[in-house]
């Protein structure tokens, strides 16, 4: 079983969950609104923004090859029209600072986060919103797009369909939604307030428009200052399967969740599969079968980011970038047994002929997890809150043994 020589071994971050203090961007104004749903404020988050040497360090000890992450556009363009250069000579260091390491850039240009102006002014359904984007993709293009691997527009604009898919989002939690977005347009002095992983169930065709638009609008500024570079979007997609009678159910919830953007990918160079989950239908419903299961209630399987790459290359027809994949739970050892299982089928697949050219584990640190904030653990590094000292969990040392060997 072996990859491409070529192929992507990799870690996945994103810039609010990690850099820290990243105060003009919406999602900071939704933490720090009332009533919010965050459990938490990121605050200082992981300090990468000031730390980004040392974790490229472990990123390079670990023998990997590739660090995916964001460029925070609310921290390029704090205030609309008025860009912080100093902000674009940071990311210009994080990414010669990875190709000193022997580690290629993947860039995500919007991981959910935007400004807050953005979204106080017409947010990605706004008629200027791909305009807007462009110009954010054209800026950090001309700054270092000669030098990264592939471009990620969107990151999972898909994801409150999977969320309410898996029951993630129950009607108490679209109330405090709403409310929390109705309050935050009202503080703003605006008609409505979006950001990209918080919508409303009933407006979530509306904002999966204004992602196409955005997406497209911003591949095409990409590709404008180099057009050989690889661009596409990610999604989050489970690895659904059928039991006898649940084909129709499995069916309609592909279509539902992810077609949409499968089918959008054909014009693309490659489709960012974000996997998490294996889900089972029956004739009746969802199947729940026993076993061990991972911080988000769903049942392990080490499978399921094989069968959603197969899948998502089945519908789209061009190559599959593992752009996030991993675990979320307390126990590390958990993490330790499920890495090396899970690229074993994915290896498998590749001996199959699916187009695999990357692997991004989910995530480098513990990180800040959205609403859930700081209690979720995914990381393969931990991160004391007070110092934020880095500690590799032995589940890095794991993914960085059998990386090695397949690179071998």
């Amino acid at each position: 079983m072996t990859f491409p020589k070529d192929f992507y071994w990799g870690v996945a971050s994103a810039g609010h969950q990690n850099e820290g203090d990243n105060s003009h961007s919406d999602i900071w104004t939704l933490e720090h609104t009332d009533p919010t749903l965050f459990r938490e404020p990121s605050g200082s988050a992981c300090r990468a923004y000031d730390m980004w040497e040392t974790d490229l360090d472990i990123v390079r000890d670990m023998g990997l090859n590739a660090y995916r992450f964001s460029v925070e556009w609310a921290r390029i363009e704090p205030t609309r029209g008025a860009i912080d250069t100093a902000a674009l000579d940071h990311y210009e260091q994080v990414v010669d600072g990875a190709l000193e390491r022997g580690i290629t850039p993947l860039i995500t240009f919007c991981h959910f986060a935007a400004p807050h102006w953005f979204a106080a002014s017409g947010s990605w359904i706004g008629p200027e919103a791909p305009d807007l984007f462009a110009a954010h993709c054209d800026r950090v293009m001309e700054r270092i797009g000669d030098r990264i691997g592939a471009g990620i527009t969107l990151n999972e604009p898909n994801l409150e369909q999977v969320l309410q898919s898996l029951g993630h989002m129950p009607p108490e939690v679209e109330t405090q939604k709403k409310a929390m977005l109705a309050q935050a347009a009202k503080d703003a002095g605006s008609d409505f307030y979006y950001a990209a992983n918080i919508i409303p169930a009933d407006d979530q065709e509306l904002l999966r428009d204004g992602f196409l638009r955005a997406h497209r609008a911003g591949k095409q500024a990409i590709k404008a200052r180099r057009a050989d570079l690889p661009v596409g979007i990610s999604i989050a997609i489970g690895d659904e399967i059928a039991m006898a009678g649940g084909e129709e159910r499995r069916d309609a919830k592909r279509e539902k969740v992810y077609d949409f953007w499968l089918r959008e990918a054909r014009n693309d160079d490659f489709i960012g599969v974000q996997n998490y989950e294996r889900v089972w239908h029956g004739p009746d419903g969802e199947v729940f079968p026993e076993g061990p299961r991972n911080g988000m209630g769903t049942v392990i399987s080490h499978a399921s980011v094989a069968g959603a790459a197969r899948y998502a290359h089945d519908v789209s027809g061009v190559p599959v970038l593992v752009s996030e994949h991993g675990i979320q739970s307390d126990d590390d050892a958990v993490r330790a047994d499920f890495i090396p299982a899970a690229l074993a089928e994915l290896a498998l697949e590749v001996d199959r002929g699916t187009p695999i050219f990357g692997y991004c584990h989910w995530t480098l640190m513990d990180n800040f997890e959205w609403i859930f904030g700081y209690g979720a653990k995914l990381g393969l590094v931990e991160v004391d809150r007070e110092t934020f000292q880095r500690t590799p969990k032995p589940s890095a040392g794991v993914y960085a043994d059998a990386v090695r060997r397949y690179r071998s």
